[in-house]
């Protein structure tokens, strides 16, 4: 896609315009992350879906996914509507979204065996292709918008900050309100509290919508499919940061899916979700400080790598100090704080960093194929994100198979239990090593390719600019 903006036209965006973007952000990531944390919980642990079963249905959607997002892409760069090419599908999508969304968590509990897999794997794909269908032309307004360097990173360090809101929120809250809502039976619960997040979901984003309008005039020469891939092979910038953000996410992931377990059947107690809902209000107030405070603070004294690789070796430390503390008697949830501050502070600011990257190498495709393929590179980011979701979901499966680790829990409203109890040392010992080793071994093999394979400094950047200034 070729972008050329109106000659003497400055983009820039009004506060209220910010605002309603950010709000956006919030609600897309409260659905992703209800799906991404609890989706493997609600069919395996709940409703008894097998933990093997699970693993198939959730990479196999994200290898769907693959074929999916690149042709949305294709479709957002060939819409032309009086709404611009943005808004419709950001609105369709959302809308869509919030329905399956609601239905994936209201299964029929009277369904078992096969029907019970079929009914999971079927709304599960479903809601990866509708949320596709909104999250390529939301990400895909930041190069729109903004003219890269400072404009594009406060953008979008707003956006991310807002979206890491949308993702503390939910893991926050959920826990916790489907107790409340369903009086301790989680069927119930997690069915009105999905309900509750897609109402919002589309709420916010139908602001976003009414208050985000393109700015710019857009002359497009679309691709196919098959030229699209082409052209990301040939843009290896790009191809560098997704790699990096699939090696990273399926860090973070492996952890976020097993932690809900950790809590329930290694820290145990009547009252678990209370630790873990503690837990959660911490780290997710430090990665919403960290998006919001540090970033902008680091990024005074540093470069992009230069946090980058920061950031990774902060999760690092905190993952190799989770793994020391389970060799110990743990019976503080305090004691997390301290792996969890490190862990949670680098995921914050490498949220907000892998989205600049990815922004960055947009104006690198277009100085070096004469083609500025947004939707394109924020498919990819969408079918990374969400290939890291499957494939870290596929290895938690596993962890939870080799332990067997499942109550397929149905109990009666207002009936707690300890679910620890019936749990041996070894399986709790295993889970907690499984949740710390995959993750430190990701991070590594993201921080040695990144290093090796990125090249977008501030200076090449300028440079890039100004090369392509001369163009035009």
């Amino acid at each position: 896609m070729i972008l050329k903006i109106e000659r003497g036209y400055k983009i820039m965006l009004s506060g209220r315009e910010k605002a309603a973007y950010g709000l956006g952000a919030v609600g897309k990531d409260m659905v992703y992350m209800l799906s991404a944390s609890y989706v493997l919980y609600y069919f395996q642990d709940i409703m008894g879906v097998s933990a093997a079963a699970m693993g198939i249905i959730l990479l196999a959607a994200r290898i769907f996914d693959a074929f999916n997002d690149p042709i949305m892409g294709v479709i957002v760069a060939k819409t032309n509507t009086k709404w611009g090419k943005f808004r419709p599908w950001l609105f369709i999508g959302t809308v869509t979204n919030a329905v399956i969304l609601y239905v994936m968590f209201a299964c029929p509990p009277a369904l078992d065996g096969a029907g019970l897999v079929a009914y999971a794997a079927l709304t599960y794909i479903l809601w990866g292709v509708t949320y596709t269908m909104m999250d390529i032309p939301y990400w895909s307004m930041i190069p729109a918008f903004t003219k890269g360097g400072p404009e594009r990173e406060g953008l979008t360090t707003l956006a991310r900050s807002c979206a890491g809101v949308g993702s503390a929120i939910i893991t926050i809250v959920t826990m916790p309100l489907v107790m409340f809502l369903g009086h301790n039976n989680e069927v119930q619960g997690f069915k009105l509290f999905a309900l509750i997040i897609a109402i919002l979901f589309v709420v916010f984003i139908t602001i976003t919508c009414i208050n985000i309008k393109e700015k710019s005039n857009v002359e497009m020469k679309t691709a196919t499919v098959g030229e699209m891939f082409k052209a990301l092979v040939q843009n290896d910038q790009a191809m560098a940061v997704v790699i990096a953000i699939v090696l990273i996410n399926t860090a973070v992931y492996v952890t976020s899916n097993l932690v809900i377990y950790f809590f329930k059947y290694d820290f145990g107690g009547t009252g678990w979700y209370s630790s873990y809902t503690l837990f959660n209000i911490f780290g997710g107030a430090v990665q919403i400080l960290s998006m919001m405070l540090l970033f902008p603070l680091l990024r005074k004294f540093m470069n992009c790598m230069q946090i980058f690789k920061c950031c990774l070796a902060s999760a690092m430390i905190g993952y190799l100090a989770l793994l020391g503390i389970a060799f110990t008697s743990m019976d503080n949830v305090y004691i997390l704080f301290i792996p969890g501050l490190f862990i949670f502070a680098a995921n914050g600011v490498l949220q907000v960093l892998t989205t600049i990257f990815l922004a960055n190498t947009v104006d690198y495709g277009e100085l070096k194929n004469n083609r500025r393929d947004e939707s394109v590179i924020f498919s990819m980011q969408t079918f990374v994100v969400k290939l890291a979701s499957g494939v870290a979901a596929f290895l938690a499966t596993i962890c939870l198979s080799i332990f067997n680790l499942s109550s397929a829990e149905t109990t009666e409203a207002d009936q707690v239990i300890d679910f620890s109890a019936g749990v041996d040392t070894a399986s709790k010992i295993g889970l907690r090593m499984f949740m710390t080793i995959i993750p430190i071994a990701g991070l590594l093999v993201a921080m040695f390719w990144f290093t090796q394979k990125y090249i977008l400094t501030d200076e090449k950047l300028e440079e890039i600019a100004g090369e392509l200034k001369a163009r035009k």
